[in-house]
């Protein structure tokens, strides 16, 4: 088992990575001094895997539990089921010294974080990720939230979990579909942080395809270190934090244009690192070398890489709503090469896309 450590003050937490780690999930909330009673959000997809043998991991450390069941999908992350899990605890009493567990992928870690950072003004919760993409990205630096019909994550609030818990043996059962939506976020990290992990990935392609539990620890980790390096110095993404974004602002535009669920949160963001690599060239911060391979790695993971064909005019109203917003300009994350992006403003973003979508 390895660990990486969140560091935040009185707010840091561990994430745990490993195979075969659910059996300790008991432990690991002992160790955080976790409430006894716990809501366990989960969806039925997950909670038929894995509910019974996290509900008795928790059962044999005496603790109580209560399983909250919403629907599965991102058409489901909204206002509504949001009040659903409100009501729920309140039917059944839930008080400050209680915690909810998240039990699912992004959908289930971001309703549950949001869920615990309102309730009562705020109770604990922890993370047990059970998608890659979850793993690597949404269960790690406290972003909880909820959609809007107009926008991606526009309601939510920064709040850090307790604990975050990744079994990558659990990814076994990933739909290849889903499993390939979550390697896009592990290129991410290579392509705005570390060229010597983009390389890794590279080389590894073969291993992380059969799913090695090896090369699935190793790219957690790193991504998870990666992650937890920027939201360190800059928790509430006033600056730094952006970068994390990279690919998001297209691939949000995506998402909404095309209806939620029906293209993947990976799958959105491997488009949008492609337009955004493209961007970079324009701009003169990536070279055409950059985006050949940034295509063939996610090609090879079976990610899309060309925009689905809407009018630019489309994709710019939904990415004016983008949380990086300022003063009315959109600002996109580009890439600097391989191993580095920052945030910049982009002047002329109409005549920018409709070059990027000839």
């Amino acid at each position: 088992m390895r660990q990486v450590m969140v560091g935040l003050g009185a707010r840091s937490y561990p994430i745990w990575i490993g195979h075969a780690q659910l059996p300790k999930l008991n432990e690991a909330l002992d160790a955080v001094g976790f409430p006894r009673r716990v809501g366990l959000v989960t969806n039925p997809t997950v909670g038929e895997l894995y509910g019974n043998q996290v509900t008795a991991a928790l059962l044999a450390g005496n603790r109580e539990v209560n399983v909250i069941q919403i629907p599965d999908g991102e058409q489901y992350k909204t206002l509504t089921t949001l009040e659903q899990i409100y009501d729920t605890l309140i039917d059944w009493q839930f008080d400050r010294y209680c915690g909810l567990l998240a039990l699912g992928g992004g959908v289930i870690g971001d309703l549950t974080g949001f869920a615990a950072a309102t309730f009562l003004r705020g109770i604990p919760f922890v993370q047990v990720p059970t998608t890659l993409l979850a793993q690597v990205d949404s269960s790690v630096g406290g972003k909880t939230g909820v959609n809007h019909p107009r926008g991606k994550n526009l309601i939510g609030a920064f709040y850090q979990p307790r604990h975050v818990h990744c079994d990558v043996g659990v990814l076994a059962t990933l739909p290849e579909r889903e499993y390939a939506a979550g390697m896009a976020e592990v290129v991410k990290y290579g392509v705005i942080r570390d060229a010597a992990f983009f390389s890794w990935l590279e080389q590894e392609r073969d291993a992380l395809t059969a799913r090695s539990p090896r090369a699935l620890e190793q790219a957690v980790m790193i991504s998870c270190q990666i992650k937890a390096d920027v939201v360190e110095s800059d928790e509430n993404e006033q600056g730094l934090r952006a970068i994390l974004n990279y690919g998001h602002t297209f691939g949000h535009a995506v998402e909404t244009l095309a209806g939620y669920g029906v293209v993947r949160h990976g799958e959105a963001v491997a488009i949008g690192m492609v337009m955004a690599a493209r961007a970079s060239v324009r701009l003169g911060f990536g070279t055409e070398a950059d985006v050949v391979r940034l295509t063939g790695l996610l090609r090879a993971r079976g990610l899309p890489v060309e925009p689905p064909a809407f009018p630019a005019e489309d994709y710019l109203a939904v990415m004016r709503h983008d949380k990086k917003v300022r003063d009315g300009g959109i600002r996109l994350v580009l890439n600097h090469g391989i191993g580095a992006a920052d945030l910049h403003r982009v002047e002329t973003p109409e005549t920018l896309l409709r070059e990027l979508l000839l």
